[in-house]
């Protein structure tokens, strides 16, 4: 009866370990997905902390083309020997953030599901100083890597958008 009831346990943790499990931006399309339909204007934005003396906002406008949820493997995060992400230079920092989401050194790797939005641009605003280099997506007239340009397409995490406030 033990052999049975071991045999029992290890076939359900392997059928649960085999189970992705939803990142918050999974969550946000099943709890929300009324807010992401195609045609909702979307906002990503960065910036804005401080106590005293607030950064500047800069983002990035559009409207939802399409949401879903995927299942994507989470490697290890790409890291820079010697450096924290404040020292990274603007190639490191776009390898770790094209990387993301991804878990750190020492933890397993493993599949979650994700929630994605494609997004049409429309507008945006971007940092230019060179102390925003590695600090966001957004920087010098790109997103991470890629050039803006009105009517691009963009794929972004459900959980990084908010509503436009229009």
């Amino acid at each position: 009866m033990r052999i049975l009831l071991v045999a029992l346990a290890v076939l359900a943790t392997s059928a649960l370990a085999e189970d992705s499990a939803l990142r918050p931006s999974a969550r946000l399309l099943f709890k929300h997905p009324e807010l992401l339909q195609p045609g909702t204007c979307a906002i990503y934005e960065e910036g804005g902390s401080g106590w005293v003396v607030t950064e500047p906002v800069y983002y990035l406008r559009g409207s939802v083309v399409a949401s879903e949820v995927r299942t994507r493997h989470l490697g290890i995060c790409p890291q820079v020997p010697g450096k924290s992400i404040g020292q990274y230079s603007r190639q490191e920092f776009n390898r770790h953030v094209l990387a993301h989401p991804c878990v750190s050194p020492g933890i397993p790797e493993r599949d979650e599901q994700i929630g994605v939005v494609r997004l049409r641009v429309s507008d945006w605003e971007t940092p230019h100083g060179v102390k925003a280099a590695n600090a966001g997506r957004l920087y010098r007239g790109t997103f991470v890597d890629q050039p803006l340009k009105k009517d691009m397409e963009i794929e972004l995490e459900a959980d990084l958008l908010g509503l436009c406030q229009e």
